[in-house]
């Protein structure tokens, strides 16, 4: 069987001598001072969504935590006490006047 029956292309020498001249190349960089305009565009970006938030309220964590601090700490205790039913007619025992009711 021939190679031909692949199809026309170079032999595996001209191959070889293509991914050396490759390899030989240098690796494209970036463009002077790309990362510090990155920076700077980034920074700038920053200033501009969180001017009204302190740092440290972007993230996430913090805010939820804090979130629960306060409402741990600001409960006055309403569920240590026990509770005035909801309705008037929750302590009605049969044979007793029922009570007027609320308006």
């Amino acid at each position: 069987m021939s190679t031909q029956a692949n199809g026309p292309g170079p032999d595996p020498a001209e191959w070889a001598a293509l991914l050396q001249q490759l390899r030989q190349q240098s690796a494209a960089g970036p463009q002077p001072f790309f990362y510090a305009r990155v920076q700077a565009r980034l920074a700038a970006r920053q200033e501009a969504l969180g001017a009204w938030l302190p740092g440290w309220a972007r993230r996430p964590a913090y805010v939820a935590l804090l979130s629960a601090l306060i409402l741990a700490v600001s409960g006055d205790g309403a569920v240590l006490r026990p509770t005035a039913s909801a309705s008037p007619y929750s302590t009605y025992e049969p044979g007793s006047a029922a009570p007027p009711p609320a308006r």
